[in-house]
């Protein structure tokens, strides 16, 4: 299985769960969540030990691609100087 498909299939958006925000599958754990706690330095291990037990360090790694996913496709727009 391409690297991608199992990320894709780990991180779900759905209107009825946190309006709609990326979550993953089977939670109500947010990307967004994800990030912010790893943007403070805690570890995977950390983060799976004392704040959420129900997911592995798979569905971290998907929550990191989902946000890279997001960025690469971003189009980007830059001001001219004046």
């Amino acid at each position: 299985m391409n690297p991608d498909e199992s990320y894709n299939n780990r991180i779900v958006v759905q209107s009825d769960v946190h309006f709609g925000k990326p979550c993953i599958a089977g939670t109500r754990i947010t990307v967004q969540d994800v990030l912010e706690l790893l943007e403070n330095g805690i570890t995977f291990d950390e983060m799976i030990e004392k704040y959420y037990p129900d997911i592995n360090i798979e569905d971290i790694k998907a929550c990191i691609h989902y946000a890279a996913e997001i960025i690469r496709s971003e189009e980007i727009h830059l001001e001219k100087a004046v």
